[in-house]
């Protein structure tokens, strides 16, 4: 067996053992794209080697979908087909871990009209909310971890061949997310009491408000009451631990939908929609964006902020070391998977229900009224670097280093 080939198998482990910790006589339910057949393949025998009931792939072809995206008509695009809605949920409701396998071309749409785009994502964030809900309250294991399709490398590594760049790309997955090192579960589970030390302390601490401040960005986020801070592992409805991200570098809390104030600037680009986003800046009045530009992407920006209202408002806000090993590595992924572990960052849209105590029983009165964000979209962007401070206002109004310089200012027992 090759060294790669060695690799994947501890990939695959990986995956199922801390991404979705697979269980007994459970369900799989993999997402990938058809270039990922081989690595598919490892997963599906070794989840029945762990005693799984049934593997079920939904498989996804970029060039079909850009074919479809291009050419079929709005109506088409307008209308998310029901039996597939049924099906996904009927596979969450039986109680089915979800697998993502996730690589996408960064640039897949462009030139694409981005109304067209904007239309078929409304649709299908509105046809799969209920399914959504499964995953962002943790009602079933979930996991995403990354597959280099040749496009994707092609872009992190454009001055090498596709065989070259794809086997690059590999080195960098199987080195941010341990499964170089001997025992990559051992090495998780380290990592993981390394974050818990982390959201331990913020979740003592119950900030008021976090102040940012670098070059471009000047900003205040409120934190709704009794905000809970997550990071690495995290319990299911069951009490079944997993990895929601592979990587994942960030301790993560909920931001009160009308307390954000002031100006932030992206440090990364955002792929979203098949289009790039790059040097953005977004301007918030009571929670709201009000003003926004961007170097390039600023049309598919736009369409980003009016799927529906709260894709104005924030929905998560999250704390990554610029020493993380994804900003280590010293390369720009375009893939919010990784660059979101390589910057401390914020989301747009719908905000995790996990995030505030009682969130997941909450009605959607009871959630606006404690300032937790609804919406059909939840958009990671990467606004952190070597030059951020970031300070903790507590309840008696006084404030706190918790990051100088891109790194944390505080010390965890």
């Amino acid at each position: 067996m090759t060294t790669h080939q060695h690799n994947l198998e501890k990939y695959a482990t990986l995956a199922l053992k801390k991404g979705v910790n697979l269980q007994r006589e459970q369900g799989l339910l993999i997402n990938a794209p058809v270039e990922a057949a081989d690595f598919v393949r490892i997963i599906t025998a070794k989840a029945y080697g762990m005693g799984v009931k049934n593997v079920h792939i939904e498989w996804n072809d970029e060039m079909v979908s850009y074919m479809k995206m291009k050419n079929a008509p709005l109506s088409v695009l307008e209308d998310f087909p029901k039996w597939k809605v049924d099906a996904l949920e009927g596979m969450a409701k039986d109680g089915y871990s979800i697998l993502t396998v996730y690589g996408p071309n960064p640039d897949l749409l462009k030139g694409v009209n981005p109304e067209r785009i904007s239309k078929a994502t409304k649709a299908s964030g509105e046809a799969l909310s209920s399914y959504r809900d499964y995953l962002m309250n943790d009602k079933v294991t979930w996991s995403i971890v990354a597959y280099p399709q040749e496009a994707w490398a092609k872009k992190v590594f454009p001055e090498e061949s596709a065989e070259k760049a794809i086997e690059k790309l590999w080195e960098q997955i199987f080195k941010i997310t341990r499964v170089d090192q001997d025992d990559p579960v051992e090495a998780w589970e380290k990592h993981n009491e390394t974050l818990r030390k982390a959201r331990e302390f913020l979740n003592q601490k119950q900030y008021k408000r976090l102040h940012y401040k670098a070059p471009g960005t000047d900003l205040t986020v409120g934190l709704v009451e009794d905000h809970i801070w997550h990071g690495g592992s995290t319990k299911s409805e069951k009490g079944v631990e997993f990895n929601p991200n592979m990587p994942t570098e960030e301790v993560f809390t909920m931001p009160h939908k009308y307390g954000v104030q002031g100006t932030v600037s992206s440090t990364k680009p955002l792929s979203y929609g098949g289009n790039l986003i790059e040097n953005f800046t977004l301007t918030f009045e009571n929670g709201k964006v009000v003003d926004y530009s961007a170097e390039s992407g600023e049309e598919t920006l736009k369409h980003l902020l009016q799927s529906d209202d709260g894709a104005k408002r924030l929905g998560e806000v999250a704390l990554v070391p610029n020493e993380s090993p994804v900003s280590k590595s010293g390369h720009i992924f375009f893939n919010t998977l990784y660059d979101e572990n390589a910057s401390c960052h914020l989301a747009l849209g719908k905000a995790y229900p996990t995030n505030v105590k009682g969130g997941s029983t909450m009605s959607k009165e009871q959630m606006d009224q404690h300032g937790v964000n609804d919406s059909i979209v939840h958009e990671d962007f990467m606004m952190g670097s070597a030059e951020l401070d970031i300070d903790g206002e507590t309840k008696e109004g006084e404030f706190e280093p918790i990051f100088r310089k891109g790194q944390w200012a505080v010390e965890f027992e």
